[in-house]
């Protein structure tokens, strides 16, 4: 049946020479079209769509048309980006994607981010007191993450106007044996690159040499085990800990991340990101995961989620059924709630998420996209980036959101051809252009 507002809105066409084709539209129909609206469904899609309905936009797509999808392209969740369609979908995005007001969540992740195209988002006189943030299914708010030089200088100068070193921080990452140093050293140069006044890595006594030979402004402290590493920690000047690139996978690492994470018990735990293979190692041991505590900050990328998260990381890989999505905001979510912290979890469609729900999206799509972070080691130097802004004082979920930032605005700085030592060097180019 025809609505009566889709009866309205084709009369207004016909009044001023639009044509209506007859019965199905097939091939024919789009030979010749400059343009292709798809406004078949709106963004309260909950089910999935039949080839016959999303056949014409790959139809449309075949034919050389511009394809441009009000609101969001047919066939994709709002709330999650995800494809809801029968039998595959289009292979490629559409010309131009028009939204009203604000951008939804299925613009900047999962399969919609990509399949959205350009994306153009046009007021049309709703609530303005909403600003840049994003609605997801139930009503709550999703941040969407933009940075600018006065969020950076806001009670937090990361430009360092007086003080001596500790005043701004000391963060100590953790690294490996001979030959494992190079994820901790990405790390470490991108706490100290990104504002910490003093960094340590700690290593091994039979790493000091190679650490020494690749590292001038880091300090190195060898640490045998355990116990040299409770003693370092009574150290009250180190406000901040990275755990995890390079750290490897011995009992010796478990030992050391058991360390760091009981001290948390305390009242004011000392906050410290976890990466690689420390989320590895909590994966493997509950008895670890347990003393997760809500300064920590777990930095997992997708095979990693799924280790920490089995049941969470299956539901969002699961085919919907019914109802809205789950999405990778909602997973997110979920793992933060369970492990008690902040959860960054990685990718073009980074989501930030509290305990509490709140939640933040990093999207590196259109022109915020970075190819090139997918190179080995990008993931180590975003973990330093975070403990640097927790060693100057950021609470765990704006360090997290804040360094995602800055590292997609880095790779996007440098361009093709980056590798990870490029991201930390890039940084003061970047906080030049942020006016710090």
């Amino acid at each position: 049946s025809v609505s009566p507002d889709a009866r309205a809105m084709r009369a207004k066409w016909e009044d001023i020479g639009g044509v209506v084709a007859p019965g199905a539209v097939d091939w024919p129909d789009f030979q010749g079209a400059a343009v292709v609206v798809d406004a078949m469904f709106g963004s309260g899609l909950a089910r999935d769509i039949a080839p016959g309905v999303w056949g014409l936009l790959a139809m449309a797509a075949s034919s050389g048309c511009r394809v441009v999808a009000v609101d969001i392209v047919s066939g994709i969740c709002a709330d999650s980006g995800r494809v809801r369609a029968q039998g595959g979908y289009l292979d490629r995005h559409v010309d131009l994607t028009v939204s009203f007001e604000r951008g939804k969540l299925g613009h900047y992740i999962g399969e919609g981010a990509g399949l959205s195209g350009p994306l153009r988002v046009v007021p049309i006189g709703l609530d303005r007191q909403m600003g840049d943030l994003l609605r997801h299914a139930g009503g709550e708010v999703v941040d969407l993450v933009t940075v600018s030089g006065g969020d950076l200088r806001k009670g937090r100068d990361l430009g360092k106007d007086g003080g001596h070193k500790f005043a701004h921080g000391h963060a100590v990452v953790l690294s490996g044996g001979a030959g494992r140093g190079g994820a901790g050293r990405l790390a470490a140069r991108g706490a100290l690159r990104i504002g910490a006044g003093l960094v340590t890595l700690g290593c091994p006594a039979g790493a000091l040499a190679e650490n020494a030979a690749r590292l001038d402004a880091v300090m190195l402290r060898a640490l045998a085990g355990p116990e040299e590493l409770a003693e370092m920690r009574a150290d009250q000047r180190i406000n901040a800990l990275c755990l995890g690139p390079g750290l490897g996978l011995e009992a010796r690492s478990a030992d050391m991340v058991r360390v760091v994470l009981s001290a948390g018990a305390g009242a004011n735990p000392r906050p410290t990101v976890l990466d690689a293979d420390a989320l590895t190692l909590i994966a493997r041991d509950p008895s670890l995961f347990a003393l997760l505590h809500p300064a920590c900050i777990l930095t997992p990328h997708s095979g990693e989620f799924a280790r920490l998260f089995a049941d969470i990381a299956a539901a969002l890989a699961a085919v919907p059924v019914a109802g809205a999505a789950f999405s990778k905001v909602d997973a997110c979510r979920a793992a933060a709630a369970r492990a008690g912290c902040v959860v960054l979890f990685k990718g073009a469609d980074t989501v930030i998420a509290t305990p509490s729900g709140r939640c933040a999206v990093s999207s590196s799509h259109r022109d915020r996209a970075a190819p090139w972070l997918a190179t080995a080691g990008s993931g180590d130097v975003l973990s330093g980036f975070v403990a640097g802004l927790l060693a100057r004082g950021f609470d765990p979920f704006d360090a997290a959101r804040t360094a995602a930032w800055l590292h997609v605005e880095c790779a996007r700085s440098f361009g093709p051809g980056l590798i990870a030592e490029d991201l930390a060097d890039e940084l003061p180019k970047v906080f030049r252009s942020l006016g710090l």
